[in-house]
Formats: C-alpha cells, structure tokens, sequence
C-alpha cells in the first residue's frame, strides 16, 4: 500500500469535504483541482526525485557530448552546443537549490523546540 494517497474522481458519498476513507487506515482525496474522472498515477516523493534526479544527468550527459563535438569539430551547429551547455547549468543551479532550501528547511524543523 503507498503512502501517498491515490486521487480519484469525486463520488457522491465521498463524506467529509470529498475525503474518503475517514476512520480506516488510508486516506483518498477526491475530485483534487476539480477534473472529474481524471486518474493520477499516485507516485512517492523519492521516486519523483529520482526522476528529475535521473534528467538532470541525462541534460549533463548531453551537454557534454555536445561539448565534446564542440571541440573535435564534428559538431554542425555550435548554437546547439551551447545551449545544451547553458540548459545543463540551469538545470544543476536550481537543483543545488532546491538542495540548499531543503537543508534550511530540515535545520529549522531540528531546532524547533518543543
């Protein structure tokens, strides 16, 4: 059973506010943003991450290839080269980041007191 509640279409005896499941051990939110009948595959946290982990590292490989042609001279079009190039830093600054926040954010949750 995931931890992340699943979201389904909204039903007329969803109970409270269209959240179903109240008094069981899972929780399921209906009719999220108002699309009826629209299925979201329900997806953890670290399998997301691991995704946008994952293309990061595919647009790093690619900017080095194209890098790497660059400079051998078989590339066909530098503009291309370097905007691979340019694609791949952005990317890794907003992931360092959203690192950054992350940390800051665990440190003020650790120093909360109680």
């Amino acid at each position: 059973m995931p931890l992340v509640p699943g979201i389904g279409a909204a039903a007329p005896s969803a109970g409270l506010g269209g959240i179903s499941g109240l008094g069981g051990s899972e929780w399921q939110i209906d009719g999220i943003g108002g699309v009826a009948g629209a299925e979201a595959p329900a997806k953890s946290f670290g399998s997301m991450l691991g995704d946008q982990l994952g293309a990061l590292d595919k647009l790093q490989n690619t900017a080095a290839e194209a890098s790497q042609a660059l400079a051998d001279g078989t590339a066909t079009d530098a503009t291309t080269a370097v905007m691979a190039v340019e694609r791949a830093k952005l990317s890794m600054q907003m992931a360092a980041q959203l690192r950054t926040k992350g940390v800051e954010a665990l440190n003020d949750i650790f120093h909360t007191t109680v």
